[in-house]
């Protein structure tokens, strides 16, 4: 059995990140990772997919993206950049290794970690595995039905499906740039919305992330009540366009409410379409509002932008809905589900996860001592699971580690 000082669970953003602050510290590591660094952005994507963020804000602190930095990065340079900054920081990863079970050992401190390439003896674990685990599809259509199903996760390009026309349900960014792909390739495409949040790409010459920054949105430190999982559409497709559901369906993708049941070959769909596109129209303008507020507050020269305050009528898919969606006579042959994603810690053999399988932790320090989370949905902000905001929650974990030894070595000493 392998001895080792702290054991960090995966290669992603969290990961890299946390090696990182790990051997700032002097701290001795491994990481595990059950396929290649950024395994997921490799291969549980899309051919075409774009990062939400532009290059120069979604990266860590040393090192730039090699493209220009108001690009939005495809997948691979994504992955190509975890690599090269692993390399960099000399990350002591070890990939192709499945973590199979963490234990806590009885009776002392750390755990007995069994992975598909031997066990080890880690004083502390890292669990960076990410707020994407496990891909979530509502039991809503049953695997009998005569349509191919599939998680966004499974999607890769237009050529790839089966013919005929295809459901999206899920208005977030991954349903978004799906839909949009599908409909120029000259698929049919229908589109099944639920409660999201709009936000505009850019507005007044800056990039959503940008006003997000300066407002002080990305620090917010606790969701507002039923808003840690909003679907939040935005896309940085093309360039980087702001997401417009109204224009979508201009261009014939015909939008739909949430889908809401199954029954003989058709699809209940729910009377909340318009209801939902208010909202997210709502969202939208408070940013508008609330960009504008700052201009004025602090004089900033940044000029007006009226026409964005514009928002276009509604559709006849939005004025006069459609309710049922016979999948034969409609010719539908695939669903993506563009739903979300569920936590996986089946490994994970602490008492540290809630009813539903979530981490009960503080800042991602967890209640059993030695066990931290990195890269979880509003850690300690809003931007924790993205890019930029896992580095710091990172830094943070590393911290405690660091603490703790001091106590450690504290008492080592009086002893």
């Amino acid at each position: 059995m392998e001895q080792i000082d702290t054991l960090v669970i995966g290669a992603g953003q969290g990961g890299v990140a946390t090696s990182e602050h790990l051997r700032a510290a002097g701290i001795d590591h491994v990481v595990v990772e059950r396929g290649r660094i950024a395994e997921r952005w490799r291969s549980e994507r899309w051919d075409s997919l774009k990062a939400n963020g532009p290059a120069w804000h979604d990266r860590f602190p040393g090192m730039a993206f090699s493209c220009d930095g108001e690009d939005f990065p495809d997948k691979e340079s994504v992955a190509r950049y975890f690599e090269d900054y692993a390399l960099i920081i000399d990350a002591p990863v070890r990939t192709g290794v499945t973590v199979e079970a963490v234990t806590p050992h009885p009776g002392r401190a750390g755990f007995h970690v069994r992975t598909s390439r031997g066990e080890f003896d880690a004083h502390n674990v890292v669990c960076a595995t990410g707020p994407f685990q496990k891909p979530a599809i509502p039991s809503i259509v049953p695997d009998t039905a005569e349509v191919t199903q599939m998680h966004s996760t499974a999607y890769r390009n237009p050529q790839a499906l089966p013919e005929g026309a295809v459901l999206i349900v899920g208005g977030g960014s991954s349903g978004s740039q799906i839909a949009a792909e599908l409909h120029d390739a000259g698929r049919e495409v229908y589109f099944s919305i639920g409660p999201h949040d709009r936000p505009p790409r850019r507005y007044r010459g800056r990039d959503n992330v940008w006003w997000l920054g300066v407002l002080g949105i990305w620090n917010m430190d606790t969701p507002a009540p039923g808003t840690e999982h909003v679907t939040i559409a935005v896309s940085g497709a093309h360039g980087g366009k702001t997401v417009d559901f109204r224009r979508l369906a201009e261009q014939g993708i015909t939008l739909l409410g949430m889908t809401s049941g199954y029954e003989d070959g058709v699809l209940h769909i729910a009377d909340d379409l318009k209801t939902n596109i208010d909202a997210g129209d709502a969202n939208y303008l408070s940013l508008l509002e609330a960009a504008d507020a700052y201009v004025r507050r602090t004089g900033i020269d940044l000029p007006p932008e009226p026409e964005a305050w514009q928002i276009p009528a509604d559709p006849t898919c939005v004025t006069d809905p459609v309710r049922s969606l016979n999948l034969t006579e409609r010719g539908i042959g695939t669903i993506i589900w563009a739903t979300g994603f569920r936590f996986d810690y089946s490994w994970l053999h602490a008492d540290t996860l809630d009813e539903s399988g979530r981490p009960i932790h503080q800042r991602g320090v967890s209640k059993v001592p030695g066990l931290y989370f990195v890269g979880l949905p509003w850690q300690s902000r809003r931007g924790s699971s993205f890019i930029w905001g896992v580095w710091h929650d990172a830094k943070f974990i590393v911290d405690q580690i660091a603490i703790q030894q001091n106590y450690q070595d504290y008492h080592q000493s009086k002893a």
